[in-house]
């Protein structure tokens, strides 16, 4: 059974860098039937897909958040990283790693979640 966990720096100040890790477990980031997904939830607000990379090392962003982010891998550790740059207040919110399926075409895992504040 696959398993993710975020990990990150909880807050985070206006105009820095946020990083965030992804450790997947039970199965691995370079399988071809698989991509990973970042995803965001405001307080109060409706889930964010940020961006994804798939299991060739290509990814995609939501053009609201394109010129901020940055999402890699490391297949040798098995985990992800989300850097999202000259954050803001609003970007305080859950962050969650997920896995997407090509087999079953949705999400099939999600992370715990961690929340990231955004404040001086």
């Amino acid at each position: 059974q696959v398993q993710l966990q975020e990990s990150g720096p909880g807050l985070v100040k206006p105009s820095q860098t946020l990083s965030l890790t992804c450790i997947v477990s039970g199965g691995s980031i370079i399988s071809a039937y698989y991509a990973w997904s970042w995803i965001r939830q405001p307080p109060g607000k409706g889930l964010e897909w940020m961006g994804v990379v798939g299991y060739d090392g290509i990814t995609y962003y939501n053009p609201s958040v394109k010129s901020r982010t940055s999402i890699s891998r490391d297949p040798s550790k098995n985990q992800l990283v989300l850097q999202l740059s000259s954050v803001i207040p609003d970007d305080t919110a859950v962050y969650y790693c997920a896995r997407e399926s090509s087999i079953a075409g949705r999400i099939d895992t999600w992370g715990q979640g961690t929340q990231v504040t955004v404040s001086s």
